[in-house]
């Protein structure tokens, strides 16, 4: 059992939680992922390892009620237990002989972005930070991404921080004002990381993605997590999640991540019927 040491609530849809995992905590690195299952009865999903300290020997993993399983993990508190916590998995993200980075998180994925932050950091890199989120409402981190960079730009799609746009208005704004860049990690939404990836191929930026499909071994063993990188099949779990976001094929990993939101509406639909009673109870 992993027993729940905090649990903080960063917005109303996202919660931030600290789990004993002293294993995992000895060698966790930025880039990569837990898989974790609440109980006996429950599924296997992947999250990434946003935070971690080797010395209490405790991973922080942030997540976004949208799902069965981040629902019933939501309703857990500190004192709680979880049956598995599995890591860490995954490529740990590689930051040889850079200077200048920019590190770019949409929405949940600033929490996936802080870490990476956070190691550059620490390394003696420059870095800008850049997130965005739909409204001023839903932003996660400032204060940490402001501690591990030496910028930040927090963007909302309706300006309701005072600073609307999009992160890849941004990103623009900020090469063009003359910074060069060694490298640009991108890490949100799909189509976000594609208009990025793109944006950074017109200047000859390096770009690196996290991908984070279907996964549900991950250990490469089901093949459930492929992902197109360059015309030659990659798996997520094992040969990422950050892979080149020049040779992703966004377009594919696009549809296939539509293949199961029939199966998943309906999973959700009965925890929820059972949770409160209704029918199906």
């Amino acid at each position: 059992m992993f027993k729940i040491v905090r649990k903080e609530a960063l917005n109303p849809f996202v919660k931030l939680m600290e789990i004993e995992a002293s294993y995992v905590a000895k060698k966790a690195e930025p880039g990569q992922f837990i898989i974790l299952r609440v109980n006996e009865d429950g599924e296997r999903i992947p999250l990434t390892i946003a935070d971690y300290d080797r010395e209490k020997g405790t991973i922080t993993i942030i997540f976004q009620e949208v799902g069965k399983t981040t629902r019933l993990l939501g309703t857990l508190n500190a004192g709680d237990t979880l049956l598995d916590f599995v890591g860490p998995l995954g490529v740990a993200s590689h930051f040889e002989g850079l200077k200048k980075v920019a590190v770019i998180g949409g929405g949940l994925g600033a929490a996936i972005a802080y870490p990476q932050a956070k190691k550059l950091h620490s390394l003696g890199v420059e870095v800008h930070s850049i997130a965005g989120f739909r409204n001023k409402d839903l932003v996660i981190l400032e204060k940490e991404m402001n501690e591990v960079s030496d910028k930040v730009i927090i963007a909302t799609d309706d300006g309701s921080n005072g600073n609307k746009g999009f992160v890849t208005d941004m990103l623009k704004k900020l090469i063009e004002d003359g910074n060069k860049y060694d490298l640009v990690i991108a890490i949100g939404p799909l189509i976000m990381m594609k208009v990025i990836s793109n944006l950074t191929k017109q200047y000859g930026i390096k770009t690196v993605v996290s991908m984070n499909p279907v996964m549900i071994d991950g250990t490469g063993m089901c093949g459930g997590c492929r992902v197109t990188v360059g015309g030659k099949i990659k798996f997520a779990c094992v040969d990422g999640p950050d892979f080149d976001g020049h040779l992703v094929d966004f377009d594919e990993a696009m549809r296939r991540q539509l293949m199961y939101k029939s199966e998943e509406r309906q999973s959700l639909d009965d925890h929820t019927c059972k949770m409160g009673g209704g029918a199906n109870a």
